[in-house]
């Protein structure tokens, strides 16, 4: 197999895949059926990112960002083509229905001072109309898939090496405003390499999934490493796995795809909402990475996942936590192809910061190796690098690491240029709280997301984890945070239930929290599906949420 880290850059990659397989499929997009909507051969796809190339080269100075706002269908053309053309891609979602989702984007275009704004016919008055009420319509929008875009044969190749700038990757704002991870084409080769040496994927694996291809996993994990390796990518839209879980195990098991990754509740949802009958028409014998990954892992989902699908040939070694962020390219550990290692930790210790096994207690599912990366755990407060055993930040060093934050010199210094207090250079403070134990990551939450109730540190998504499994009547997204000391739930509701009903589920549930955690519920919503805000990417924003019940503007079906 190529060493990845030895390419020149991206573009050289791609077109001597495309010069080798010209008629292999290089991207296939799929329907809400699983039946193709559109399939692309490698010589087609270079042909068509040539073509946008050429003509981003007609209006745009190298290095220009180009705004991408795109389906799935469209959108990795446009991005090669901006590889393609020595500039800067940057990728969001289509600005939506909603103000805050428009706000978003529009602050990202504003941040990121992008040229043009690029995307398909079907969507360009959508866009337009948007670039209007948000007073950037001086910026042109383009739809790339007209007919005669751009000339694929006056299309000659970008200067670029290790260090050019590929794209912006804006990160999902979950504890915090966007910003835009600077990701080179040699951030991009090393994590794809490091993703596949970690996990020993074979090169001829099938990718594929419905992760948003503005997401870094989306992109960075799921989509350019199977396009590095010369193989072929198979997508769907995640709007189309939200309305039908089962469509995603049915693309696997349709195209042979090796390789698939969804974030929890991703596995979660697919428990609870495939049928009995649909279980029976699926094979997932030959899926071989099933990666968890893009939110906290929980071992009962995990479990559960496996056991439901065995059925259909999921194996459990099939299962593949994985642990990764933005600012690192996406990927930073993971162990293929091996049942999933689970330590069982004392939770009265990990609320005192300390790692210590037990026969019984919590379980938290290890994260795998990470072979290529220097990882250290480190007193956030102190930053003194701490000794076996203890939880804290988790600190990386390594060449898959970002360059940054675009334009945030003073963040992208205390984030991407951290010392700790011996004197050691150059790491990445990632905001997750972890440790390594027997050499593989553990995640326990994030350092933002923490709340500490009378002294003991809790972690929100393993309250609001334990509050589903035991009241089947909640939907699949809560948020739990505090206000001064008193903790406080919110979580959506499924179905349609009477006042007296939410009120015994709501007294359950504190009871649950008490007995479980140990400590007092001092708030409590119950919402309606849709309640609970969440990025484009499905993390949920409990900081937004602290901030609607701060002040009276949650929408809730029952508080208390």
């Amino acid at each position: 197999m190529i060493d990845l880290r030895r390419c020149a850059n991206a573009v050289e990659l791609l077109r001597e895949h495309a010069s080798a397989h010209p008629e292999q499929d290089a991207l296939i997009w799929v329907g809400d059926d699983a039946a193709p909507v559109r399939q692309l051969s490698w010589a087609g796809m270079d042909r068509e990112a040539r073509g946008v190339a050429a003509r981003l080269r007609e209006i745009c100075p190298p290095g220009s960002r180009v705004l991408l706002l795109y389906p799935p269908v469209e959108f990795i053309v446009a991005f090669l083509g901006c590889l393609y053309a020595g500039l800067v891609a940057v990728p969001a979602p289509l600005p939506g229905r909603y103000p805050h989702e428009r706000r978003r984007v529009r602050g990202i275009a504003a941040d990121a001072d992008v040229s043009v704004i690029l995307t398909d016919s079907a969507n360009a008055a959508t866009v337009r109309e948007w670039a209007h009420a948000e007073g950037i319509n001086h910026l042109p929008v383009l739809a790339t898939d007209e007919d005669h875009f751009g000339d694929p044969a006056q299309w000659t190749p970008p200067v670029a090496d290790h260090d050019t700038l590929a794209l912006l990757q804006y990160t999902s704002g979950s504890t915090g405003e966007p910003k835009g991870v600077m990701v080179t084409h040699g951030n991009l080769l090393v994590n794809a390499h490091t993703m596949i040496t970690a996990l020993e994927i074979p090169a001829d694996t099938r990718f594929g999934g419905w992760a948003p291809h503005y997401h870094d996993m989306g992109l960075m994990a799921q989509t350019l490493p199977a396009l590095f390796l010369g193989t072929t990518c198979v997508l769907m839209s995640a709007t189309s796995f939200l309305k039908r879980p089962h469509q995603w195990l049915a693309m696997i098991d349709r195209y042979d795809i090796g390789w698939s990754a969804a974030p929890n509740f991703g596995y979660e949802l697919c428990c609870r909402r495939v049928t009995d009958e649909q279980l029976a028409g699926l094979d997932l014998s030959r899926w071989r990475y099933a990666v968890n990954g893009s939110e906290p892992v929980q071992v009962a989902t995990v479990n559960a996942f496996a056991e439901r699908f065995a059925p259909a040939g999921f194996r459990p070694e099939t299962a593949c936590p994985c642990y990764g962020l933005a600012e690192s390219t996406v990927f930073v550990s993971g162990t293929g192809f091996r049942a999933p290692k689970t330590t069982m930790i004392d939770p009265e210790r990990l609320a005192q910061d300390d790692f210590v096994a037990s026969a019984t207690g919590r379980a938290l599912a290890s994260n795998g190796a990470a072979p290529l990366t220097e990882v250290l755990v480190v007193d956030p407060a102190t930053r003194e690098v701490l000794a076996d055993g203890k939880v804290g930040e988790i600190w990386l060093r390594g060449p898959n690491v970002a360059q940054g934050y675009w334009r945030k010199p003073e963040i992208t210094a205390s984030t991407f240029q951290a010392v700790t207090a011996g004197g050691d250079s150059g790491f990445l403070r990632t905001g997750d709280l972890g440790t390594v134990h027997d050499g593989e990551v553990y995640i326990t939450g994030r350092l933002k997301d923490m709340m500490i109730v009378r002294g003991r540190n809790l972690y929100p998504q393993d309250i609001e984890h334990e509050l589903r499994a035991q009241h089947p009547e909640l939907g699949n997204v809560g948020a739990v945070f505090t206000v001064d000391t008193d903790l406080v739930v919110t979580h959506e509701v499924q179905g349609r239930q009477d006042e007296g009903e939410l009120r015994e589920l709501a007294q359950r549930m504190k009871q649950t929290v008490a007995r479980e955690f140990g400590v007092q519920v001092g708030g409590l919503a119950l919402l309606r599906r849709g309640g609970v805000r969440r990025t484009t990417s499905g993390k949920v924003m409990r900081s937004q949420m602290r901030e609607l019940f701060l002040q009276s503007e949650l929408d809730a079906e029952y508080q208390a």
